[in-house]
């Protein structure tokens, strides 16, 4: 293995209920003019105190501006036109995964900074340096990377912890995937330090959720931002950033993505998932069949049981797919780029019988 020329870009990033009181401090030195752009919920949710603690650092705000509802190209150029992006000199990135990736790509392909403010906590798309990009359907098109992540993350617990539980909830079945997904793809190659060590650190992807999620799950729903939730969204929206991060330093998704993931994608070709079912639920559910296809089966049970304890999927059912329609599907799980690099090629017999496995487990 030679070695290279490389440089990497680590999250930066604030965390706490008064951390938007630092926008001066942080953004000043990239210029006094921004734009904020992002959900219409989040915005509601968060606008009026990013606004205020800008007009008090002395921040001019040139609008406020939809994302447009899906992370798209055709989105993203619908924005590029627009005088109030142009006027500013970077972009406030306010929501949920889609808004923030629209937004990570619209200032990539514009030079200017992108500061993320996660109103809830289901990915890590505030502190990652890649957009999950749909097209105008809302099926899956494929990720853009970029060079480095956004500038700064201003992760709000107080704001999270008011937001629907579900984001939560889902986020942490996508989190615990970053571990079982890395170290699976990886099993048995030496690795350059880059992967070694995001392979390491997703190992606190999924403990963390693990031991602190049911609780957090409790104070979300109670609106109040605890110990248990803040270390879930630390898990969350930093470290699954990091992880991903140096996983996909080559711009592959070799180590970064695996039949969690394939499955996801693979199912979106069905609208209800995409209109009634969140990315880290079914991706939760998709580490259930990766874990029967490795023969983990200490990590199934340790999976299964978080999944019923905090109502995450554990069977078809669950996600509203018929035994017809998983056949229909299973074709597209085996072509996708996500389990292109496995240490052992994964069949249509392997998953059927996953699948069969679990269906059997649910039903003891």
């Amino acid at each position: 293995m030679s070695l290279e020329n490389y440089s990497v870009y680590m999250p930066s990033y604030s965390i706490g209920d008064g951390v938007y009181d630092r926008i001066g401090e942080v953004c000043s030195p990239f210029g006094h003019c921004g734009v904020i752009i992002g959900g219409e919920r989040a915005r509601q949710a968060a606008a009026k105190e990013i606004r205020h603690a800008a007009e008090k650092a002395g921040i001019k705000l040139t609008g406020e501006l939809w994302y447009g509802g899906e992370a798209s190209y055709e989105n993203v150029e619908a924005l590029e036109g627009r005088p109030e992006v142009l006027a500013a000199d970077y972009i406030f990135a306010v929501g949920g995964g889609k808004a923030l990736d629209t937004c990570k790509c619209l200032g990539t392909r514009l030079s200017k900074p992108v500061f993320t403010f996660p109103t809830i906590a289901s990915t890590c798309a505030a502190c990652t340096s890649v957009s999950i990009m749909y097209n105008a359907d809302r099926t899956f098109k494929g990720p853009f990377f970029f060079k480095k992540p956004p500038e700064h993350a201003f992760i709000n617990t107080r704001i999270i912890a008011e937001a629907p539980y579900k984001y939560m909830w889902a986020g942490m079945g996508d989190t615990y995937a970053k571990y079982f997904e890395a170290t699976v793809s990886s099993a048995g190659e030496e690795l350059p330090h880059y992967f070694e060590l995001g392979a390491r650190i997703s190992s606190m992807c999924v403990e963390p959720v693990l031991r602190y999620g049911k609780a957090a799950l409790e104070q979300n729903k109670a609106g109040k931002a605890g110990y248990e939730l803040e270390q879930c969204v630390l898990a969350i929206v930093v470290t699954t950033a990091m992880a991903s991060i140096l996983l996909t330093l080559e711009h592959t998704v070799h180590y970064n993505s695996g039949l969690a993931h394939a499955v996801f994608y693979s199912l979106t070709a069905y609208p209800h998932i995409e209109e009634r079912h969140l990315h880290g639920e079914v991706v939760g559910f998709g580490v259930l069949i990766l874990l029967l296809c490795d023969k983990n089966y200490e990590d199934f049970r340790r999976i299964y049981d978080f999944n019923k304890s905090v109502g995450l999927p554990v069977c078809l059912k669950d996600i509203e797919i018929t035994d017809s329609q998983l056949k229909e599907v299973l074709p597209a799980v085996l072509n996708a780029s996500d389990i292109a690099h496995n240490p052992y090629k994964i069949t249509e017999k392997m998953l059927t019988a996953a699948f069969d496995e679990l269906e059997a487990y649910n039903n003891k």
